[in-house]
């Protein structure tokens, strides 16, 4: 892991988002399928007609073991981007995880497989493998703009993008805001008068 992706998965979302304006915040509502989940590395990108999945096999077969696959599949939930088949062949070649605007099928089996899927939840229908797309372009995933290379981190609370000429600050602005939030706990709400006292500088 390199030094960079070992220090932004260190860091929690929120602070990431503390450190970042909010249009860097996918939409909240792709989440990991299993909350205890987390996830950090580079965004592979994929842009998928909604309902399509022939050009993720192209890039599960090209991203490496630094890479998230970041999937724009344009909000789709009837058909799905992937099953436990797909997942567990993105998991056996090494890749951090997958991130999607789409819903994945085979629910039990990809929890089995214990592997980081961030989506919009599950469905029924296998996506189809009609119509291209491309890959390491630039695409819209959860409302957000991210470019091949970008990085991306995903925990419970959500996923966030941190583009490459703005990580290392972005990474000591969250990190010093994990650290106020640290002296802050410590300092106040151990007991009712320090609450009392935050509760007012806050107020007045």
């Amino acid at each position: 892991m390199d030094n960079i992706l070992e220090n932004l998965s260190q860091l929690t979302t929120t602070s990431l988002s503390d450190a970042l304006d909010i249009t860097h915040n996918m939409n909240s509502n792709i989440k990991p399928l299993n909350p205890a989940h987390k996830v950090c590395g580079k965004a592979f990108t994929v842009d998928l007609p909604a309902g399509e999945n022939k050009t993720l096999f192209e890039a599960i077969n090209e991203a490496g073991e630094d890479d998230i696959l970041v999937l724009s599949y344009k909000n789709e939930t009837r058909y799905a981007f992937a099953g436990d088949f797909i997942i567990g062949l993105m998991q056996t070649l090494g890749i951090r995880g997958v991130v999607a605007d789409g819903a994945v099928r085979d629910l039990h089996g990809v929890l089995d497989l214990n592997y980081p899927v961030f989506c919009l939840g599950t469905t029924m229908a296998a996506g189809k493998k009609n119509i291209p797309g491309t890959i390491k372009s630039t695409i819209s995933c959860g409302g957000s703009i991210v470019r091949h290379g970008d990085y991306i981190v995903g925990d419970a609370d959500g996923v966030i993008v941190i583009p490459q000429d703005k990580v290392n600050d972005v990474i000591q602005t969250a990190s010093e805001k994990l650290e106020k939030d640290q002296i802050r706990e410590e300092r106040y709400g151990k007991d009712q008068e320090s609450v009392r006292v935050y509760l007012n500088s806050v107020i007045n």
